[in-house]
């Protein structure tokens, strides 16, 4: 194992008025993909030296979707990784990216993609949510399948090979049968970093601790990818225990030589004794991965929805253009009960100047 320099997030809370926040979202900014599916915990294919892929002046985007009902949280039931095409802030939907029973979990949860030029691959990195055949439970594994990339289509599908297993030592396997969202085990969320210094690979993922578990064990997970693809278990970038339950969809991109690590999580998720934090993106800055992490901002939060909306985006990533995409998750609460969108938020922009960041639009 690497001389890990991992952080412990768990810092006093000292809001203010200045506290960074999205806009409120009005009607114009909630555009339905428009063909009957919610959409939600998108990314971009990136190419494998970590820039964005584009074809013809589109992007092509992996996003979890499912058929909308009157219970948004079923679509976790029924979460499927679909494929779009972005062109400017449109998004063109073209079906889902695995074939129908190809995945080995009952669901597929968020992960990561890259191309490779040299060999016109796409390496997709998802969580397989349960497994095939199962009534749906909230069991999670992390996987990897590669395919063709031809024409906005993918093809010619590698069996599915399993990335990493919980040690139950320093990562919980997460393999209970039900649970509240929000309140369950994680081993999910796999995402690639391709270190742009020494050119190693490591593989970020959201767990639970092993070592301290209890309702509140949020992790940040870290392993070691060597040349050859085998995967190891480091100890965790990030460790929240008695602080937050899920610190979601981690990842790293590099600006101005310094290395930046986001990660999502909601208000819902902190520990009673944690004091009021709102749902936001927040992250950390290190000179290095193996460095010092140290909160942006002082407090780890980047950016949060607006007071008056507390709830109308969640799962940013940021891109490696510093911009920021998310869903809009329920929104319209501050005229009213509110609604689920089940779409892609308006995209935003980061200015990062070494351990702070604002919105470019504050």
């Amino acid at each position: 194992m690497i001389k890990l320099a991992a952080l412990r997030w768990s810092p006093p809370r000292t809001a203010d008025s200045e506290e960074p926040r999205f806009a409120a979202f009005g009607d114009g900014d909630v555009v339905p993909i428009g063909d009957g599916l919610v959409y939600w915990d998108a990314w971009p294919l990136l190419n494998t030296d970590g820039s964005l892929h584009e074809d013809d002046g589109r992007q092509l985007w992996f996003a979890l979707a499912a058929p909308r009902s009157d219970d948004p949280d079923e679509r976790h039931d029924q979460a499927r990784i679909h494929l779009l095409y972005r062109c400017g802030n449109h998004f063109e939907p073209r079906g889902p990216a695995m074939p129908d029973g190809f995945s080995p979990g009952s669901r597929e949860w968020s992960g990561s993609a890259s191309y490779n030029p040299r060999t016109g691959k796409v390496s997709l990195l998802f969580t397989a949510a349960g497994r095939r055949g199962e009534a749906p439970s909230v069991e999670q594994r992390l996987f990897r399948v590669k395919a063709t990339l031809s024409d906005g289509a993918l093809s010619d599908w590698s069996q599915p090979a399993e990335l990493l297993a919980a040690d139950d030592v320093i990562y919980q396997r997460a393999n209970q049968a039900t649970g509240t969202i929000g309140m369950i085990k994680a081993f999910r969320d796999p995402d690639i970093f391709r270190d742009p210094v020494t050119g190693r690979k490591w593989l970020l993922f959201t767990g639970s601790s092993a070592a301290q578990p209890g309702h509140h064990d949020g992790l940040i997970g870290l392993a070691r990818i060597e040349p050859g693809k085998a995967v190891h278990a480091e100890q965790p970038l990030v460790e929240a225990t008695g602080f937050n339950n899920e610190l979601e969809r981690p990842h790293i991109r590099v600006f101005d030589g310094l290395y930046y690590l986001f990660w999502s999580t909601q208000a819902k998720v902190f520990a009673p004794t944690a004091g009021e934090w709102p749902t936001g993106l927040y992250g950390a800055v290190a000179d290095r991965i193996d460095g010092r992490w140290r909160l942006i901002n002082g407090s780890g939060l980047v950016a949060a929805n607006p007071e008056q909306e507390p709830t109308q985006a969640y799962s940013w990533l940021v891109l490696p253009d510093a911009s920021v995409t998310s869903f809009v998750d329920h929104w319209g609460r501050a005229g009213g009960t509110g609604q689920f969108g089940g779409t892609f938020a308006p995209f935003e922009k980061l200015i990062l100047d070494s351990d702070a960041a604002r919105l470019a639009s504050r």
